[in-house]
């Protein structure tokens, strides 16, 4: 059910390589519904980090766009490809172009405090606004970051880089955006 035009829908944060590229599946089995695509060297995607002589091998599952259309999320990156996920991931995905999260300084950024370097820009950029995260490398730290700085629901997903997005991420999902609207009905 979408929501009246009042009501804004919560964000769902997309992290590329491990939830939609489970890069770490075993390199010489492309996943069943995958398809491969090769991204040139220097095509400056995934925040420069396309530096080997090589092409980058991603796999994608085309599905993955409309299920994630189906959710009740606006959708946007939350990668180090940046906008580069519209020009590379979104059309063999059947993904508009979404907007993103501008990591500036912050990218590649160890904190000492242990907390991934996204989180608190993806905290700033929801500004209080419902999201879910979707990604393979948060921890407890991020949980209590997003818990003690983030006004409003926050839902860490993790994806497991070797399988990738599979429905339960998706019943997940859905379970956590009806949730929302629950508790709005309801409070």
């Amino acid at each position: 059910m979408r929501r009246g035009k009042g009501r804004s829908r919560p964000l769902l944060f997309l992290d590329v390589d491990g939830p939609l590229n489970p890069y770490a599946a075993q390199p010489e089995r492309r996943p069943e519904g995958y398809t491969t695509l090769r991204v040139p060297h220097g095509s400056g995607t995934t925040g420069g980090l396309l530096s080997r002589r090589r092409s980058l091998r991603v796999w994608l599952n085309p599905e993955h766009g409309q299920a994630l259309l189906r959710l009740d999320y606006e959708l946007c990156w939350a990668t180090t490809w940046m906008d580069d996920a519209n020009r590379w991931i979104g059309p063999v995905l059947g993904l508009p172009d979404l907007p993103f999260v501008e990591f500036g300084d912050a990218l590649f950024q160890e904190r000492p405090d242990g907390v991934h370097w996204k989180t608190c820009p993806l905290v700033d950029y929801a500004g209080g606004r419902p999201f879910a995260w979707v990604d393979d490398e948060q921890s407890d730290l991020d949980h209590a970051y997003v818990t003690a700085h983030h006004h409003g629901p926050g839902l860490l997903h993790h994806v497991n880089p070797r399988i990738g997005l599979r429905e339960a991420d998706f019943l997940a999902l859905a379970d956590f955006a009806r949730s929302l609207e629950t508790s709005r009905s309801t409070g």
